[in-house]
């Protein structure tokens, strides 16, 4: 069996170094040196035109596209109204004024205060928390579509086990296409530095694979609830 194996390798190696040959008469230069200066241009594809359109338009694809995938959305003029915007959602959907926020520094100075009756804890969720509440890294317009890192300031748990995310997103955050939030990443992480994972969050979590009858809370949270603040940035 190990002749049989060495056999193979050997036939594979000629069979790739033909095919390497071929192609270096054809485009001049294969290998990785061309894969490393591909990956290092960060070329961009066909960007759609519904992703290059003015802020005021991006939030309004933005808020279209998130009712569309039955989730909600609110403006706040500032982040202090954030603990006054949460309080008024967990009442409209009559859940207990509990939440689990993560230990962000974006989210840090929110006057909690303001709601006494609201239980705030921070850290991971836990199996019996209702309600998360995150920041984001960024948000894609023409998709609706939230970008959120994993780690010790944004625990993935608070995505996913809760069955009501609550997220704080400024517009500052909220770009038109995908390519624009991955060169942000970048840039904010450095070269090969992104966190372990990346979270795209489109809608509440959703199945129709049950007798193709659309499901929400499937594979997580039931109802997401996006409270979008204008900043200075923006």
């Amino acid at each position: 069996m190990a002749g049989e194996a060495g056999t193979l390798v050997v036939a594979r190696d000629a069979i790739l170094g033909r095919i390497r040959k071929r192609l270096e008469g054809r485009q001049g230069r294969v290998g990785m040196e061309a894969v490393a200066e591909r990956l290092e241009q960060h070329r961009p594809n066909l960007i759609p035109a519904r992703g290059q359109v003015p802020l005021a338009e991006r939030i309004q694809l933005f808020e279209e596209a998130t009712e569309a995938l039955s989730g909600t959305t609110e403006r706040l003029g500032d982040v202090s109204e954030v603990p006054k915007a949460v309080a008024k959602y967990l009442r409209e959907q009559n859940l207990p004024l509990e939440l689990r926020a993560a230990p962000d520094p974006r989210l840090e100075g929110l006057p909690w205060l303001d709601e006494p009756l609201l239980q705030v804890k921070q850290g991971k969720a836990e199996p019996e928390d209702q309600v998360s509440l995150t920041a984001v890294e960024a948000a894609v317009a023409e998709t609706a579509t939230l970008i959120l890192t994993s780690g010790a300031e944004s625990p993935t748990t608070l995505n996913f086990l809760p069955e009501t995310h609550i997220v704080v997103l400024r517009s500052s955050q909220l770009k038109g296409t995908y390519e624009e939030v991955l060169e942000g990443l970048r840039e904010r992480f450095g070269p090969g530095q992104l966190p372990r994972t990346l979270n795209f969050i489109t809608g509440p979590s959703r199945t129709g694979d049950i007798e193709q009858t659309l499901e929400l809370g499937a594979h997580g949270p039931r109802r997401l609830h996006i409270l979008l603040v204008e900043d200075a940035a923006s």
